[in-house]
């Protein structure tokens, strides 16, 4: 039952990511395309935790958590960018 379950969020995941990155292709304004790229990391994250639901394994939620601080990190970035204009100030 797991595993059926595993293989439809893994679907819909998919289907997530490949709208956000549309976005990202198509977004009119900058806001649209760092809102995309955050889309597109969180659900990098969650793809990597049904993977490592399905396999059964901890690394797979190790990289998710590096993945979700790195992405934090960089939309934190873009967003002190896109404000001030320069990121450390």
């Amino acid at each position: 039952m797991i595993s059926v379950a595993v293989d439809i969020a893994s679907v819909l995941i998919g289907l997530a990511m490949l709208l956000a990155f549309w976005r990202l292709l198509r977004g009119p304004d900058i806001v649209d395309r760092v809102i995309a790229i955050d889309t597109l990391y969180i659900n990098a994250c969650t793809l990597l935790l049904a993977y490592g639901i399905a396999g059964d394994s901890a690394l797979h939620f190790e990289a998710s958590l590096v993945i979700a601080l790195l992405g934090f990190l960089t939309t934190v970035a873009f967003a002190k960018y896109l404000l001030r204009g320069d990121i450390m100030e």
